[in-house]
């Protein structure tokens, strides 16, 4: 490298580092097969400087894709959404950062990204009484994403915002149910040792009126009539195209069996969250049912650190094998599912004739998931085991709501995890997805943690394609949509925005943004209730569907980031 004033350069000259977005280390692997995996041709240095495609292939160069392919390509397109900061509305119910977000939505668009995703915080809305709902700042805000021409997935956050991984903002449920666990603290989910969670009221008192006159489920039942009748003109134009039920902790459909706010850590088992007294009261009844009353809630399931092995419920021949044991883990996952099932009837009554998608966001519980027990799963309610399937249920549930299942995890591979902890990210994405599919549930997901990295984006491809892009048609199987977690100054970064942009288009299977591809149907009234046996059906294990080994829409690899690195260094210098 010569310094500039040797080649006669200004000292301070500025140089624009050129884009590569194509997969360069792929490029160098592939053979002379055709089609898309052509033979490598160079192109000249003036081209590469002017051109985000100096690296190409013969017979597909990006912008070529969609004449060679025709219309049937389309149907390959996954839309891709950003979920928005948390915060973005305070929890005093203020938007305050109106033409800063408007700034980074437009670059958002430009990016080709379908939309954005949103908490609309329960904890805000009726904060201080019943039905006394104010959704201005909220209404600013979906008018804001309308104006930027992105589409919406709002979030109906039932749920604490504080006390799981990433939460950087802290906004509890209404101070007026809050109040109501102080005379009845029994209305939280309760661990053995007696220690109440108030980031989700427990639904052992979903049909209990105990909210002045009210019961849960009413109480969001009246929520999302409310938003229903605020946000009509947004719903009626399709701006808002996805309706996510929060239905627990963090929005996911599971108990709080590993709060941070109590002292778990990963990769701790969690604790069973049933010990309150309506819960309590509804196990007995079930167990007397069933002809033995003598039966308790578990005693020996440990602690939240705890390893499986270190206790009676989950170790070597373990009450979870024994009779009681399963009657136990069978009533608790189908709390859940009931759970689930009754609220999101209510959404579909809410939303019915609206062109909206009802969807709900299952948990991503990776730890243990390789360990016979799955013990985290199961204190979460997913009854979940090597002779036994915990999410196929869940689907078939929602599949008479013509919902959509939300699965997380998808950028996590099994070589990033904990070996001690027996970690099976990748095996638990294709059961989920495999699950949502023979179910015809359609799938969408999120990564877990925040990434930036072309490793984590290509994972998320494949979960996205298992099985490539179909170029005459529909692929084998697609997930619905992708939503990344989260619009920030450090994903707007240049070197972070650029990978990330590429990651949409290949996203899009290649093609330009379309707005068509984010649309969806009319919402139908929910079919006629699954009877519990026939939901219980679906617990048969099946194999998942086969995953090719690597996606075919890569975003590069580590030839790329050599090579982005070396651009940052050369360019750091010249400037």
């Amino acid at each position: 490298i010569v310094p500039s004033k040797l080649c006669g350069l200004p000292k301070k000259m500025s140089f624009q580092k050129p884009e590569l977005p194509i997969d360069i280390s792929k490029r160098f692997e592939q053979k002379n097969s055709g089609g898309l995996r052509g033979k490598l041709n160079f192109i000249s240095h003036d081209k590469m400087l002017k051109s985000p495609q100096a690296i190409t292939t013969d017979a597909a160069p990006t912008e070529k894709i969609a004449s060679n392919f025709g219309n049937s390509i389309l149907v390959n397109y996954v839309p891709v959404f950003v979920m928005l900061q948390l915060g973005v509305v305070t929890k005093e119910n203020e938007f305050p950062d109106e033409d800063k977000l408007e700034k980074q939505l437009k670059e958002l668009k430009a990016a080709g990204v379908d939309g954005v995703m949103v908490d609309v915080w329960w904890g805000i809305i009726e904060a201080k009484a019943p039905k006394q709902y104010d959704w201005s700042s909220y209404k600013k805000l979906f008018q804001l994403v309308q104006k930027c021409g992105l589409k919406i997935q709002a979030i109906m956050s039932f749920h604490q915002c504080g006390g799981n991984v990433g939460d950087v903002v802290y906004i509890t449920i209404p101070e007026w149910v809050l109040s109501v666990g102080e005379k009845d603290p029994d209305i939280f989910y309760t661990n053995r040792s007696g220690n109440r969670n108030n980031e989700y009221i427990s639904l052992g008192v979903d049909n209990r009126p105990l909210f002045q006159g009210r019961t849960a489920v009413e109480m969001y039942s009246d929520y999302m009539k409310s938003f229903k009748e605020n946000m009509s003109d947004l719903l009626e134009d399709g701006t808002i195209m996805d309706i996510e039920v929060g239905l627990g902790p963090a929005g996911e459909l599971r108990y709080p069996s590993y709060p941070e706010t109590q002292g778990w850590k990963f990769p701790g088992i969690g604790e069973f969250q049933c010990y309150d007294k309506y819960l309590r009261e509804d196990f007995k009844a079930a167990a007397a049912k069933a002809g033995h009353a003598e039966w308790e809630l578990p005693d020996d399931a440990g602690t939240y650190n705890d390893t499986p092995e270190k206790t009676g419920f989950f170790g070597s021949n373990g009450t979870y094998l024994t009779e009681k044991g399963k009657f136990f883990l069978t009533w608790y996952s189908n709390k859940l599912i009931q759970h689930g099932d009754q609220i999101l009837d209510e959404a579909n009554k809410v939303f019915q004739g609206y062109k909206v998608r009802l969807a709900a966001k299952v948990s991503g519980i990776h730890w243990w998931y390789k360990d016979d027990t799955h013990a985290c799963e199961l204190t979460s309610g997913y009854y979940n085991t090597n002779d036994r399937d915990g999410y196929r249920p869940i689907a078939r549930m929602l599949s008479r709501h013509y919902g959509t299942m939300n699965f997380t995890c998808l950028e996590m591979r099994n070589s990033e995890q904990s070996a001690e902890a027996k970690c099976g990210p990748q095996e638990l994405v294709q059961q989920v997805l495999s699950a949502g599919w023979r179910e015809n549930v359609e799938v969408a997901g999120e990564n877990a943690l925040s990434r930036y990295d072309r490793a984590g984006y290509n994972q998320i491809l494949l979960n996205v394609r298992p099985n490539g892009v179909n170029k005459n048609g529909p692929p084998k199987h697609k997930m619905a949509g992708v939503t990344y977690l989260r619009l920030s100054d450090e994903l707007l970064e240049p070197k972070n925005f650029k990978i990330f942009k590429l990651f949409v288009k290949k996203m899009h299977a290649d093609q330009d943004y379309n707005r068509e591809m984010s649309n969806v149907a009319t919402l139908q009234r929910s079919k006629p209730e699954i009877p519990i046996d026939e939901l219980l059906e679906a617990t048969k294990p099946i194999k998942p569907f086969p995953w090719d080994e690597e996606t075919d829409m890569s975003v590069g690899g580590a030839l790329a980031d050599y090579i982005d690195n070396l651009f940052d260094k050369l360019f750091s210098f010249l400037n």
